[in-house]
């Protein structure tokens, strides 16, 4: 189709958010900004260019209210906890072996990995962002540092190859009518050489800010975001913290997190027990958190354990909104992009919803030179391109189908060129440099600015991404 005047919108749009995003600066207004002019543009219509706004941050909060839902459940019972003191006890068995910030780091990059390949990194990143960060911190590893560590194992490594599960090698060798298994077998090759690199570089450039281990760490970031009235009352009510029973939540927390890994492994590779994947995952750990935070309440004051509860909550999401609630406004203009969701930001219908993002890649598919290089750091790019949206599946059909029309003109082999494409529409929208994917939900648990994270991984990954293209092409 003939590019419009809103496509070319939607197209400065993104580059404005990218360079305002490379000048360290907040990109917020200018999201909105661009969003009313795309929607203006395109209907033709001042009015509903306004309404594009509210639309836009109105579809982008229901698609994103689960990772928000999941992290202020998640913070309420950390505070539940924190009222009997079993945090502190909680995270004593791991200080044995996260004895300092380096290998606090190792070990997080390990079992994120082993739990992400397995049932992706959505229920991975509450159970260590539970268990694990509070450890990390203590010995020293900074939070943007264990925030690293997640995205670059789950959302990165382990999400972008999806050998276990396979949807991501399959929408891709689909698309490009080719069988899965090279695909997937390529894909796992190129995520382990991509995910090394940017590893080690991320490690490199964090290494001489790990500091040593100390209890002030973990108590200067549980305090973290709280206003001084707060922070006042946590230390008037310090010596009633303690509780009998904060062994045995330190014990009964960790113990039901694990029988739902547990859970999770049986239901993969047994049938008596349904599949568990992706979001029913999260869902689960989510609802047993919440029960926990009952219990936990209750225990502790019967008497008061209804508003206890209450307040626990109001404080998650609290949380969750004051540190994630200006993503919302920025996925909502990349949603714009999505054929999916443009319709019910545009008030148009199923059929005219225009798919912006889509449209541009398509348009600039025919200016791929025949070039074996070019053409596999051109997929790549595409691949990049589409993962905008955050989600780091949707543009997966795309760059097999260019793979699969490419492959023979420019001498490389389309599986080859699908599991590169696939490399750059995971890492890129799969959670590692968009501020608006699940991304959000991993600076929630570490506690840090989730641009400030997208900056501090966009070098390693980018290296890791050329380093692993170039490597493809030439092995295989």
């Amino acid at each position: 189709m003939d590019l419009t005047a809103a496509h070319w919108m939607y197209l400065i749009g993104t580059c404005i958010i990218i360079i305002t995003m490379l000048f360290r600066q907040n990109v917020v207004v200018p999201s909105i900004i661009v969003t009313f002019l795309v929607g203006w543009i395109f209907t033709g219509s001042f009015t509903a260019g306004l309404q594009t706004i509210f639309n836009g941050s109105l579809v982008a909060a229901g698609e994103l209210f689960n990772i928000f839902l999941i992290i202020a459940i998640m913070t309420a019972l950390l505070h539940s906890l924190k009222s009997i003191g079993s945090d502190q006890q909680m995270i004593t068995p791991f200080q044995k072996v996260m004895k300092n910030g380096h290998i606090s780091f190792w070990v997080i990059i390990f079992v994120t990995y082993a739990i992400s390949l397995f049932f992706w990194p959505t229920p991975a990143v509450p159970l260590v962002g539970a268990l694990l960060i509070p450890v990390a911190v203590r010995s020293g590893l900074p939070p943007i540092g264990a925030a690293i560590a997640i995205s670059l194992a789950g959302q990165g490594m382990a999400l972008s190859s999806d050998y276990v599960i396979q949807i991501a090698p399959t929408l891709t060798a689909t698309a490009a009518g080719i069988d899965v298994a090279p695909v997937a077998d390529r894909a796992f090759v190129l995520s382990i050489i991509t995910g090394a690199a940017a590893i080690v570089i991320a490690y490199i450039m964090l290494k001489k800010h790990i500091i040593k281990p100390s209890i002030k760490h973990l108590t200067a970031w549980e305090n973290n975001g709280q206003i001084n009235d707060e922070l006042q009352e946590e230390a008037e009510n310090e010596q009633g913290r303690k509780s009998k029973y904060s062994l045995f939540f330190a014990i009964l927390v960790p113990v039901t997190f694990l029988i739902i890994v547990i859970y999770m492994v049986l239901a993969k590779f047994s049938d008596a027990i349904p599949s568990i994947e992706g979001g029913t995952g999260a869902a689960l750990i989510g609802g047993a958190s919440a029960v926990l935070l009952i219990v936990t309440s209750a225990f502790r004051s019967v008497r008061s354990s209804l508003n206890n509860v209450s307040d626990h909550l109001v404080k998650g999401f609290v949380f969750a909104f004051k540190a994630m609630g200006p993503v919302i406004p920025i996925a909502g203009f990349f949603f714009i992009g999505s054929g999916d969701l443009s319709a019910k930001i545009l008030n148009t219908g199923a059929e005219e919803a225009p798919s912006f993002l889509f449209d541009l890649v398509v348009a600039g598919q025919q200016y791929i030179p025949e070039s074996a290089f070019i053409a596999g750091f051109g997929i790549l790019i595409i691949g990049a391109i589409t993962g905008l949206d955050g989600s780091g599946f949707s543009g997966l059909p795309l760059v097999g189908s260019l793979s699969g029309a490419l492959g023979d003109s420019v001498g490389v082999d389309a599986a080859t060129l699908s599991a590169i494409g696939q490399m750059g529409s995971v890492w890129v929208g799969g959670g590692t440099l968009i501020a608006w994917s699940s991304l959000v939900a991993v600076a929630g648990f570490a506690k840090v600015p989730v641009m400030e994270l997208v900056r501090k991984s966009f070098l390693p990954v980018i290296i890791g991404l050329i380093l692993s293209t170039i490597i493809g092409l030439l092995i295989f």
